[in-house]
């Protein structure tokens, strides 16, 4: 059975073109290693709820955008070879100063689809 792992998190406006650049080299790494699919979405339609909403999430701020994205694998097992080996990769190392975004606000986890895939 499919499995996908989803994320949600927050760039600030002043940085979305360099995580742009990080995003096209996530899912070039990404797919690369395995990955079935891998989606990057900006967000355009997310009004900030008054108890809940992705802004609220993520505790974005006037100048953040929501982003939504999610990768997609054969399995949960399939799933951990996979970002294993993302880990590894050189590609992929940064520290909190070189990341486009604050990673302390970032929301991840894995989920087995219930319908579709």
């Amino acid at each position: 059975m499919a499995y996908v792992d989803g994320f949600i998190l927050a760039v600030p406006d002043d940085k979305m073109e360099e995580y742009k650049e990080s995003a096209r080299l996530g899912e070039k790494v990404w797919k690369e290693y395995g990955a079935l699919d891998y989606v990057e979405c900006i967000a355009d339609d997310v009004p900030y709820g008054e108890v809940t909403s992705f802004p609220r999430a993520v505790q974005a701020k006037e100048d953040e955008t929501v982003i939504f994205s999610w990768a997609v694998y054969k399995s949960r097992e399939h799933r951990d070879e996979v970002l294993k080996k993302v880990m590894a990769d050189p590609r992929m190392k940064m520290d909190a100063a070189q990341m486009p975004f604050d990673g302390k606000r970032l929301i991840y986890g894995g989920f087995q689809p219930l319908l579709g895939l």
